[in-house]
């Protein structure tokens, strides 16, 4: 039986063919990191073998959580089907759904608090890119789309990982953005944008929200641009409850990626259990005794 071996020229070669695929750079540094723990977890001869991927899934499981394991594990099942081994892919690991949220999930008051706290600060650029996500839903990375040219039209083209949707700007976003531009000489092109005229930096962002929790008395681990897009989620859900067109909003292609944004916390599904009132009286009594 032939035996294959991994070498760098073919991990190399993978990555050239992601580039191809049109996948994001942020998820072929995903992959290449995973790939390269794989190549490094490889005895010295380098063969891939049916054992030795479950050999390594396996290993996984000392350090890292399910989600974890199975997005690492999709990475080097996309090189194994490169190589045309694919008798050598495994199994992703099967994770339960869970039926509540994250409680780190910001909530619209703390987001309110936070743009009084980016008022307060004179932040008016940040106080506007928050509302602008917020408002729209739209990734971090796709603010750059949010152009002078856009706002005149009412609405923006995104393109991303490979798909293009359009964004409508809700009227009084687009009335405020379009007098932050006037009030800032932004005469075209992208609205968010660095001294040099070049698009914020998603960790520039990060480290600007980052530095109004204390003034608006909101956790940290809760503050950083996708839990605005997560609130966005939440709110239109709770009052439309239209899965489908809010997965075209936010561009999904799959209903079950969006379904994690319409998830409620875990303590609203206890508040809601407990107004049910599905107990004997005698067990409501003993339980308040």
């Amino acid at each position: 039986m032939k035996k294959t071996i991994l070498n760098l020229k073919t991990v190399g070669n993978f990555k050239k063919y992601l580039y191809e695929e049109e996948r994001s750079e942020a998820t072929i540094s995903k992959y290449m990191r995973d790939i390269t723990g794989f190549y490094e977890f490889l005895p010295e001869d380098k063969i891939v073998t049916k054992e030795a991927v479950i050999a390594y899934k396996q290993s996984l499981a000392d350090t890292y959580k399910p989600t974890s394991i199975n997005s690492m594990l999709v990475a080097v099942n996309g090189l194994l089907a490169y190589m045309g081994l694919n008798d050598c892919k495994v199994k992703l690991q099967k994770i339960q759904k869970r039926i509540f949220h994250d409680e780190n999930n910001l909530s619209k008051q703390e987001y309110q608090r936070l743009l009084a706290a980016a008022e307060s600060k004179s932040n008016e650029q940040l106080l506007m890119l928050m509302q602008t996500i917020c408002a729209t839903g739209i990734r971090v990375s796709e603010h750059k789309y949010v152009t002078v040219e856009a706002l005149k039209q009412g609405s923006a083209v995104v393109k991303n990982k490979g798909k293009i949707r359009e964004i409508i700007f809700p009227k009084k976003l687009r009335r405020s953005l379009l007098k932050y531009c006037k009030e800032h000489h932004i005469e075209s092109g992208a609205v968010f944008i660095t001294k040099h005229g070049n698009p914020l930096d998603r960790s520039n962002i990060w480290t600007m929200m980052k530095s109004l929790c204390d003034e608006a008395g909101v956790d940290k681990a809760k503050v950083f641009p996708h839990n605005l897009r997560h609130l966005f989620a939440y709110t239109f859900y709770g009052l439309e409850k239209d899965l489908v067109r809010l997965a075209d909003i936010l561009g999904h292609s799959s209903i079950e990626t969006t379904r994690i944004y319409t998830k409620t916390g875990m303590k609203k599904c206890q508040s809601i259990m407990d107004r049910m009132d599905l107990l004997s009286k005698n067990s409501t009594q003993l339980a308040t005794t």
